[in-house]
């Protein structure tokens, strides 16, 4: 029997939403401040994942100014049996500011799940985090966290329920509450609504996407509740399975229920899927901290726990407890390989560069990233400082290990010092880190050294300075467990040369970016870019030869 190691999708690929249709499974993941919007994986063996297309990647969204860690929030994939219609719905949060957390929800279809997608549907305002569910009597529903913002009611709110008219774009009737007394650890939110024999289950995150997070269940025989919870009281799936109460409580950190006794971390947010095999799984989100800390680099994952119903028609782990595990059975009469390569690299010999890479706040055009300037290298244009939500020239990936290298060859020649090419680690806008040439006055030639922002703070490295005569150099990163060392030669024949000595990097991740006291900064993750910058006449482009990462 093969077996399933967790995470399924290492690196940033939270919030999983999961749908199997004619023996193929995808899981749609978020993507926050990150374009495209939202990933699309695809798998026919549940170990092997592949990156098949992103949804959002024709301007339907504009995410310019952002703010970590608003965004695109938790996709919702649905199939419709009697349409043959793929439905994606999501939420893009605008403003988090004052907990007033607004935020518009929209769904989308298609025939094919890669395309293309209808224009958006406004579905509401109400909250985040929607589900579209289609009854076997040809009834649509939505179900969604409604924010509450209200002092003295219970945080963050209720998981409201309505019907909808896909066809006319608006609700049929009101919204019905339906978790007064289901959920005991809080912070409902993601439902997901099914429907097995006589029962319709909904599923829930619960008690904050931190480390009391969680997957709740309750059922109801009416679509509208009332919703009975587990009779365990307890959620289903969790990496912290001692008991917590915090309703009322909107905090998303709950350190205190950090597990020492598991890799998993912040097992939560679940969305369940019934395999071909007529076995059932649920997908969900995870961390795994950077050993002796409560810092997650690599953001939240996704994995899968196998599921069973019990005789009295209740959802539970396969194993009788409800603690996620780093590996499960896979699919009963699927013998299978992880075929995984430590290695990405694109030489950019294509046209198209890869589908992985993503970019912050803005979207990727040819009028500042190509391979068709310079055929065989990757030309970008300089353009805002690192600093900005509006225009950053980065491209980028998200990491997936903890030791790894990352690698390119850069050639840019800089007449200015605002003009800056490299390559580097980055995880928002107030929060990276830089290796990079750029123009010295003082003995007027390009030169190669480091800049750093961390919690909104501009950090320069004035005894790490190289010249760099013909504006060419290759440069090399390994990340080692949240310290980052930077080399560099100048040219394919030489050895490697230390830029600097070990930086602590591990701020680049959920808990050490900009966040209220107790509570996570940031619901992301690490990732590796390429990027320029020209604040001065927006005329100089840089060329990238190739990229480069490989775990160690």
């Amino acid at each position: 029997m093969t077996m399933i190691k967790n995470p399924i999708i290492p690196g940033m690929a939270p919030d999983p939403s999961i749908i199997h249709v004619e023996g193929t499974y995808y899981i749609a993941t978020s993507t926050f401040h990150w374009n495209p919007g939202i990933q699309i994986y695809q798998s026919t063996d549940f170990v092997n994942w592949t990156l098949l297309d992103f949804a959002l990647k024709k301007g339907e969204v504009n995410l310019r100014g952002t703010n970590t860690p608003a965004g695109i929030w938790a996709p919702h994939l649905s199939y419709d049996e009697k349409t043959k219609k793929y439905w994606l719905a999501y939420s893009h949060m605008v403003n988090m500011a004052g907990r007033e957390f607004n935020s518009d929800s929209y769904a989308m279809w298609s025939y094919d799940i890669c395309g293309p997608w209808s224009e958006p549907i406004y579905l509401t305002s109400i909250g985040f985090d929607p589900a579209l569910f289609h009854d076997e009597d040809g009834k649509h529903y939505i179900a969604i966290l409604e924010w509450e913002t209200r002092q003295g009611y219970q945080a963050p709110g209720h998981i409201v329920l309505a019907e909808f008219d896909l066809d006319k774009g608006q609700l049929v009737g009101e919204w019905h509450r339906v978790t007064q007394g289901f959920t005991t650890r809080g912070c409902a939110e993601a439902p997901q609504l099914y429907k097995k024999d006589e029962y319709y289950y909904l599923l829930l995150a619960a008690g904050g996407t931190g480390y009391a997070h969680g997957v709740e269940i309750g059922r109801s025989k009416s679509v509208f509740g009332p919703y009975e919870a587990h009779p365990s009281g307890e959620p289903i799936i969790t990496s912290s399975d001692q008991h917590l109460f915090s309703l009322g409580d909107p905090d998303a950190g709950h350190f205190e229920m950090y597990n020492p006794n598991s890799r998993m971390q912040k097992a939560g947010h679940g969305s369940l899927v019934q395999t071909h095999t007529g076995e059932w799984y649920i997908a969900h989100l995870m961390s795994r901290p950077l050993e002796g800390t409560l810092l997650n680099p690599l953001g939240r994952e996704t994995s899968l726990q196998k599921m069973f119903w019990t005789t009295d028609g209740w959802l539970e782990m396969a194993d009788g407890t409800n603690l996620a595990k780093m590996e499960v059975e896979g699919l009963t009469g699927v013998s299978t390989k992880k075929n995984d390569s430590p290695i990405f690299k694109d030489d950019f010999s294509k046209e198209i560069y890869s589908n992985k890479f993503m970019t912050p706040y803005r979207e990727q055009k040819a009028d500042w990233v190509n391979t068709t300037e310079h055929p065989g290298s990757l030309t970008i244009h300089g353009q805002n400082s690192f600093f900005s939500q509006v225009n950053p020239a980065i491209l980028a990936t998200p990491a997936n290990s903890f030791h790894y290298l990352f690698e390119t060859s850069l050639k840019f020649q800089p007449i200015h010092y605002s003009q800056t090419a490299g390559a580097g680690f980055y995880y928002d806008s107030n929060n990276w880190l830089y290796a990079h040439l750029t123009y010295s006055e003082t003995v007027k030639k390009p030169i190669l050294t480091i800049l750093q922002a961390k919690l909104g703070e501009r950090i320069e490295f004035p005894h790490h300075l190289l010249v760099v005569p013909e504006g060419a150099v290759f440069i090399k990163a390994i990340y080692n467990f949240g310290q980052v060392t930077f080399y560099y030669r100048l040219t394919k024949e030489t050895e490697w040369l230390e830029l600097s000595p070990a930086i602590e990097a591990s701020y680049l991740s959920d808990e050490g970016v900009n966040g209220e006291p107790g509570e996570i900064g940031g619901f992301t993750g690490l990732f590796n870019f390429v990027g320029s910058v020209d604040s001065y006449q927006r005329q100089s482009t840089a060329t990238f030869d190739y990229y480069l990462t490989e775990n160690l």
